[in-house]
């Protein structure tokens, strides 16, 4: 497995690689499983219900407890990047995801998986970054005011103290995009290389520690991911800050 992800073939000269079919699949997934379950949803619960409200409930809950009535704005964003980043590790760690393989001209050997997890893509995990911060400072402005939330980052009271921290915050914008991205797409990223390297040294029953391993890893990063994310909203449109 290479770094960047294998493209697989171009669609009207635009490059499509095996974590843009990952992605795509994951959309499917989560599509389909909504529209199935909005349809089952029951005054008595079953246990699939139970499970999805115990989700929705557990992040409203922790985001009303920090945000109050700010909750209702954020959780709903903190849940829809949990489910994506959860789904899409999952996904990635059922049998015979990567067996699959693509020959092609360009291709060589045993040619390119044509499936690989779209969150061992930067491409993706940045995009994943950038959504995040925007919505967070969109929800900054939409809470403080436009007045206020540029006076976080640009402030001259007690100068030149308070302008230097407003410019470590507006950096900090910045450094939020790299640690969301490389943290994400580098657990994701290691952990298929080393359950690729199991997989070809042994591929019965030696490689299930570390499949066991790698699904709580999927689970924990997208709970990681997420969490930040509503702690950030959180910050971002805290008046008291």
């Amino acid at each position: 497995m290479q770094l960047n992800p294998e493209v697989l073939f171009l669609v009207a000269g635009f490059p499509v690689t095996n974590t843009v079919i990952a992605t795509i699949i994951t959309d499917i997934v989560i599509i389909a499983f909504v529209i199935i379950v909005s349809r089952a949803f029951t005054l008595m619960p079953g246990n699939m219900q139970n499970a999805i409200e115990t989700i929705i409930d557990f992040f409203r809950e922790i985001a009303e407890e920090i945000s109050g009535e700010r909750a209702v704005f954020i959780y709903p964003w903190v849940v829809s990047l949990f489910i994506f980043i959860a789904v899409s590790n999952l996904i990635a760690q059922f049998p015979g995801f990567e067996s699959i393989r693509f020959h092609s001209s360009a291709s060589e050997g045993h040619g390119v998986p044509f499936l690989r997890a779209a969150t061992s893509d930067l491409n993706m995990t940045l995009a994943l970054a950038v959504t995040s911060v925007i919505v967070t400072n969109y929800l900054g402005v939409k809470y403080k005011g436009i007045k206020a939330y540029v006076g976080r980052f640009l402030s001259f009271k007690i100068f030149p103290v308070f302008l230097f921290v407003g410019i470590l915050e507006f950096t900090n914008e910045f450094t939020k995009l790299i640690s969301f991205s490389f943290r994400l797409f580098g657990n994701i990223f290691a952990g298929e290389k080393v359950l690729a390297t199991m997989y070809r040294l042994f591929p019965i029953g030696f490689p299930l520690p570390f499949v066991a391993l790698e699904l709580m890893v999927a689970v924990v990063q997208a709970i990681v991911f997420s969490m930040l994310t509503m702690v950030f909203m959180h910050i971002m449109t805290d008046k008291s800050h």
